[in-house]
Order: C-alpha cells, then sequence, then structure tokens
C-alpha cells in the first residue's frame, strides 16, 4: 500500500526543476529554506542559481544538498535577509564588514548599503573605516581619526611657537578620547571543607586571572601586568581569551579597571564539588567565576 505524500512541496519538473523546500549546505553549515527565499531578490547570485533549468551545473555536497563556498555561519544574515529584505544584527556585532563582504558576493546591492559605515563630515576620503571590524561599533572611533588626522596636518613649531600650543592641545585631548568595549575578568579558586562546619576552610591560592576582551583594549587597562605569552601575535583590533594577569590579587583588577573607566554589568559563577579523599569526608569544591565590565 502506497504512503500518501503529505510533504506539500512540488515535485521537480523540467519547467520547474528546483523543489519547494531547498537544503543548502554553506560553508560547511547545513541550512534549510524556501525556494521562494532565495530568489526574492531578483539579480542575486542565488536567484541567478536557482532559477536556472541546469539543475546540474550547480555544486552538490555527497548527500545531495546544493553547495555555496563562503562563511557559513555569516550566512544566516543573508538568507535573513532574503526573508524580508530586513536586516537584524545582534548589539555589538563585530563582523560587519565581513557580512558587507558578503553581501557584495551574493550581489545585494541594498544589503551592502545598509552595512556600510556612516561617515561624519569631517572624515576624510582617505580614511578607510573598514579596515577593522571592531572598530566601527565603537561611538569614539569616529572622533579619534579625526583628532589623528588634525595631529598630523598641523604645522610642527619651535618650543613656545603659537603652533607647539595648539599641538599640545590637540595632543592633550586625544589622551581623553577612550574607546568603549567590554572586558571580561575570569578566574577558577577552590577550597578544601571538613566535615565540621565550624572547621575553618582551606583555601587555595588563585591561581591565574583571566582577562577577555579586544586586545587593545587589555593592554590599555593593564600595561605591563598583562601577561600575553599564551596569546603573543594578537593584532590589537582583535579578540582574545587567552591573556592573564600577572598577579592573583582580584581586587588589583577591579582597581585598574576602575581607573579605567569600566563599570561592573555582568557576572555569573559556577562551582562543583568532589571528595579531597577516599579516606576522609573532606571536599574540595571548586568555581568559577567571570566578572564583565564595560566602557562607554
Amino acid at each position: 500500500m502506497a504512503l500518501a505524500d503529505n510533504t506539500g512541496c512540488a515535485k521537480p519538473s523540467e519547467d520547474f526543476p528546483f523543489p519547494e523546500i531547498i537544503e543548502l549546505n554553506v560553508g560547511g553549515q547545513v541550512y534549510i529554506t524556501r525556494h521562494p527565499t532565495l530568489v526574492s531578490v531578483p539579480g542575486s547570485l542565488l536567484w541567478e542559481m536557482f532559477t536556472q533549468k541546469n539543475i546540474r551545473s550547480l555544486a552538490r555536497d555527497s548527500k545531495g544538498r546544493f553547495f555555496v563556498d563562503r562563511d557559513g555561519f555569516l550566512f544566516r544574515y543573508i538568507l535573513d535577509y532574503m526573508r524580508d529584505q530586513q536586516l537584524v544584527l545582534p548589539d555589538h556585532f563585530p563582523e560587519r564588514s565581513r557580512l558587507q563582504r558578503e553581501a557584495e558576493y551574493f550581489m545585494l546591492p541594498e544589503l551592502v548599503k545598509m552595512l556600510a559605515p556612516k561617515l561624519s563630515k569631517q572624515n576624510s576620503l582617505g580614511d578607510d573605516p573598514c579596515q577593522s571590524d571592531p572598530e566601527e561599533l565603537s561611538p569614539n572611533a569616529d572622533a579619534t581619526r579625526n583628532l589623528t588626522s588634525a595631529s598630523a596636518t598641523l604645522p610642527s613649531a619651535v618650543a613656545g611657537g603659537p603652533g607647539s600650543a595648539v599641538t599640545a592641545s590637540v595632543g592633550a585631548a586625544s589622551t581623553d578620547v577612550r574607546r568603549a568595549g567590554f572586558i571580561t575578568i575570569g578566574y577558577r579558586g577552590s577550597y578544601t571543607l571538613g566535615r565540621d562546619s565550624q572547621t575553618d576552610a582551606k583555601f587555595r591560592r588563585v591561581a591565574r586571572i583571566m582577562v577577555c576582551g579586544k586586545t587593545s583594549l587589555a593592554k590599555e587597562v593593564f600595561g605591563d601586568t598583562l601577561n600575553e605569552s599564551r596569546d603573543p601575535d594578537r593584532p590589537p583590533e582583535r579578540y582574545t581569551s587567552r591573556y592573564y594577569l600577572k598577579f592573583t590579587f582580584l581586587e588589583q583588577a577591579f582597581d585598574k579597571l576602575a581607573d579605567a573607566g569600566f563599570h561592573m554589568v555582568a557576572c555569573n559563577s559556577t562551582g562543583t564539588c568532589a571528595f579531597a579523599h577516599d579516606q576522609t569526608d573532606d571536599r574540595i569544591w571548586t568555581s568559577y567565576t567571570e566578572y564583565v565590565f564595560y566602557r562607554e
């Protein structure tokens, strides 16, 4: 007895070779969507791919899914835009320029315009705001570039001259400009507690205070106290989670963050318990705590 077809999908034919539901493999990430979604923007690359009649010319993976050799993570935003021609990105999205490049590849000019950085009138034509992704998200990035450009164009003057006073004022203003961003402080601690709850707990020393965030911000706040040995070649505008501090006093890290203008916005902690020895009831409690700091 033949089973009824309840999928509701139109079967491919010579005039319409694509099924209603299409599976895509984009850079190793699998997406399932409807054919009308993929052809919703006429003239786009996906429209050209899925309106042709020679379906055999399209690349497929080992499971027969249509394959596109692009960034699988960023394609989710491309697909969202194809659904309703609107762009919705998460807060503090660090991949804006890369997503703009993907939009250019998929031939979506309106999406490219939405992702284009908004330049202020003071920006010179030689500025390159897309050089680094995280800088676009900083509200002080334009001001930093403007002050740098102004300082470079001022004529050099001898000490005591009028030009030197202007240069000094610009230099002082530039030192006051601070980039916004997040820094996360994490540490792992443990202590041993015996059966008698009145017994003093034996605390262990905090082995390492981890620092996660943008490299430039971490170096600005902690300076020489930052240990970069686990990630020594990280560029200034990239993020890392492998830095740690050369000291083990959590309050000292908080003091440095407060002096740099950071405020704590979130924290969380997890803990585990295990027996220290099979012959005793002493238990070792281990906790991992993270503190998230933000500077506007």
